[in-house]
């Protein structure tokens, strides 16, 4: 069982209500996201806090929203924001992107969102679980994540998701129907010679042909952190 808080080196993340906890994934979203020239940021699907956490340690100005329909969760996330040392810009809603939308929020230079993508998987008994982790018509849709990025990213600004590449070559096709290019691309690999498990993408209204990188998180067989998982993580992981 995952612990009911996971420490980081300048903040601590409660997660003992929140369905999906910390994981090697979220982590890296919110270490690879690009925050260049970020001053309005918004988390889509906050969870317990952690890409809002990680993009205010980053970047010491972006104003940070951060929207969680799950009541428990938006909570808790609430409580984390509060413990940290950047709660002043930090702001968590506890409401759906819909109901965001309707209320006309000032555009964002950034969106950053790990949606939920199991399609064919088996659901967990876990209701909270099951709309953060698998698409379904309580879920977030992919649809309406590239369309509200369309309708309030600043004319420069970028949508940045993590997804497994299949769920990743369906919502490229969401986001170029909603106006938005692909960027960038990192394919992120266990080690040397695996296969792509995760990509972490970024959209914008206009780009040239995507630049698409690698990261492996392992040097090999063992344990070690690759050099470049390791440069990443170096100002989150206690271990680092």
């Amino acid at each position: 069982m995952p612990n009911d808080y996971f420490q980081f080196q300048q903040f601590r993340i409660e997660q003992g209500h929140c369905a999906m906890k910390v994981s090697t994934d979220a982590c890296l979203l919110g270490a690879a996201v690009d925050l260049t020239g970020a001053t309005r940021l918004l988390d889509v699907g906050t969870g317990t806090g952690l890409l809002a956490l990680m993009a205010a340690q980053r970047h010491s100005t972006v104003a940070i929203e951060a929207v969680e329909i799950d009541v428990a969760a938006a909570a808790q996330a609430a409580a984390n924001v509060a413990g940290s040392p950047w709660a002043s810009r930090i702001r968590v809603r506890g409401q759906s992107l819909a109901a965001l939308a309707a209320a006309a929020p000032a555009p964002f230079s950034h969106i950053v969102c790990n949606p939920p993508f199991f399609r064919q998987s088996l659901a967990s008994a876990d209701a909270a679980r099951n709309t953060a982790r698998h698409v379904s018509s309580a879920s977030l849709s992919f649809e309406e994540l590239a369309g509200f990025a369309h309708q309030f990213l600043l004319p420069h600004g970028a949508l940045t998701v993590l997804l497994p590449p299949p769920e990743m070559a369906i919502f490229e096709k969401s986001a170029a129907t909603a106006g938005l290019q692909l960027a960038t691309r990192l394919l992120v690999r266990h080690r040397p010679g695996s296969r792509v498990t995760r990509t972490i993408g970024r959209f914008q209204r206009s780009a040239a042909a995507a630049v698409e990188t690698e990261l492996f998180i392992h040097l090999g067989a063992g344990s070690e952190y690759s050099a470049d998982f390791q440069k990443l993580l170096a100002g989150f992981y206690l271990a680092l």
